[in-house]
């Protein structure tokens, strides 16, 4: 079952636009959620983290608000891709065999003035190698957002068609080891059979 038909499958990704597959690679597009929250802190009244990922291309545009509250407030941050390779298999490996896989979302500040919004989107991932990359930099904020089933099942079934595993083979040592060969010089070892050959004749 194509990637796409697994989304399908849960009443998700049903515009074939959101998903992009190639004999490499997949990628799929998703809206994230920008939310800012009120917070109890000396030196600031209010935070910004990604909240969640949506599966699909909402009818959205950049800083619409999603819902408000007392305290909190949620935004539209844009329309972004997730992309797999078959050669970074082991790293989505290691994200599902975490007790809650997860969405990396990679968030930094807008240069902009006259952006929506303070924080725009460099990253969207579900690689955690990608995102340690961020994570050591220590200038974006990164977000680990638990998946979503039909995420879950796109990226096993990815993982399932391109991912194996590295074979470990152990290099056997020749049987005779041959001296280092010396420019006009025969080696050690075949002297000394010609040598043996000699002696027994």
């Amino acid at each position: 079952m194509p990637n796409s038909e697994v989304l399908g499958a849960f009443g998700l990704g049903r515009d074939r636009s959101a998903v992009r597959t190639s004999v490499k690679t997949t990628a799929l597009k998703v809206g994230v959620v920008l939310a800012r929250e009120d917070i109890d802190h000396a030196w600031q009244d209010h935070r910004w983290r990604p909240l969640s990922v949506l599966v699909g291309i909402p009818n959205l545009d950049p800083g619409d608000v999603l819902k408000s509250g007392e305290g909190f407030t949620h935004y539209y941050a844009g329309t972004f891709e997730i992309g797999m390779h078959r050669k970074e298999t082991s790293a989505y490996v290691v994200n599902l065999e975490n007790d809650v896989p997860v969405v990396y979302v990679v968030a930094t500040d807008a240069e902009d003035e006259d952006s929506e919004l303070p924080y725009y989107i460099r990253l969207v991932t579900v690689s955690p190698f990608e995102a340690q990359d961020y994570l050591d930099s220590g200038e974006d904020i990164v977000e680990a957002i638990p998946m979503i089933e039909p995420l879950v099942a796109w990226v096993e079934k990815f993982v399932d068609e391109h991912h194996q595993e590295e074979v470990f083979i152990k290099r056997q040592r020749d049987r005779v080891r041959l001296e280092i060969e010396k420019f006009g010089q025969e080696p050690i070892a075949i002297t000394r059979q010609r040598q043996r050959r000699k002696f027994d004749a």
